[in-house]
């Protein structure tokens, strides 16, 4: 077979493996990558779909040696930052980071091996390094809108609401109306008592996601909060029936505000929940 033919013969096989990836049919999808990477040891593509692939069927440690491979010839950002999460799912965090930290310190930047970075730092409990790092990137890419996100949920996980809220004031000014920023916003409104504001911006962000069940249910605490145990009730009701498994988070949702309902027994408050006739 001449090197035009082959170079056809892998992109076909690399188009159906990507495919095979998207429609979650894995074994095939790694089947495809592995054929291509016996007969180009070098193709990053194929190493990288292989790798995806492992990684979502749990086999973390058989995708390290080809990510690892593979991204040693061609010092692509990619491939490092997929070799550090199968390396962080193998139980090696230790390597993982030291692989992230590595990628990134190169130009130009790799937006996506700053979020990683952040995640294992995080897991760890280093939340306050995992936000150096968000706003090392965001000082030289203040547009990446999910970099902004990130770095808001962890304000708010260390209870810094008024940073977390400039993260996200950033956020809109590149996404205006965004709803999955909308709805951060809104969180941490509701935290800090703002439950009209948070009302509204809930109401923006159910419009276009009705069948966010945790938005509905924040959006029914900040009802309850403001007095209208009814529409709490009724938004609460809805967010179980989305999604039965937050039944006990709308019981505690239920019992929390000012204005709520108190019972004596969980099963009591999860009848009321799923009563359409209540």
């Amino acid at each position: 077979m001449g090197p035009r033919a082959k170079n056809s013969r892998s992109a076909e096989l690399l188009e159906r493996a990507a495919w095979a990836l998207k429609m979650n049919h894995l074994s095939e999808a790694e089947r495809l990558a592995s054929e291509v990477l016996k007969a180009e040891r070098g193709n990053a593509a194929a190493a990288s779909l292989l790798g995806q692939a492992l990684l979502a069927q749990n086999r973390a440690g058989e995708a390290i040696v080809p990510l690892e491979k593979a991204a040693r010839r061609s010092n692509d950002p990619a491939l490092e930052t997929l070799l550090a999460i199968a390396l962080a799912a193998s139980a090696l965090p230790d390597e993982a980071l030291a692989q992230l930290r590595r990628t990134t310190a190169r130009r130009p930047l790799f937006p996506p091996a700053f979020r990683e970075l952040a995640t294992q730092l995080h897991k760890r409990g280093d939340s306050n390094e995992a936000i150096a790092v968000l706003e090392r990137c965001l000082a030289e890419a203040p547009q990446l809108v999910e970099l902004q996100m990130d770095l808001a949920s962890l304000h708010l996980g260390l209870n810094e609401r008024t940073r977390a809220r400039a993260a996200l004031t950033k956020a809109l000014a590149v996404a205006p109306g965004r709803p999955d920023v909308v709805a951060l916003l809104a969180r941490a409104m509701l935290l800090d008592g703002e439950y009209a504001s948070a009302a509204d911006a809930y109401r923006h962000v159910l419009a276009q996601r009705p069948d966010d069940a945790m938005t509905r249910a924040e959006f029914a605490v900040c009802l309850l909060e403001m007095g209208d145990r009814e529409g709490g009730e009724a938004n609460l009701r809805a967010a179980t029936q989305v999604q039965p498994q937050m039944l006990f988070r709308a019981i505690a949702s239920l019992a929390t505000p000012a204005h709520g309902r108190f019972f004596l027994r969980p099963s009591d408050a999860a009848k009321f929940l799923q009563d359409d006739k209540v």
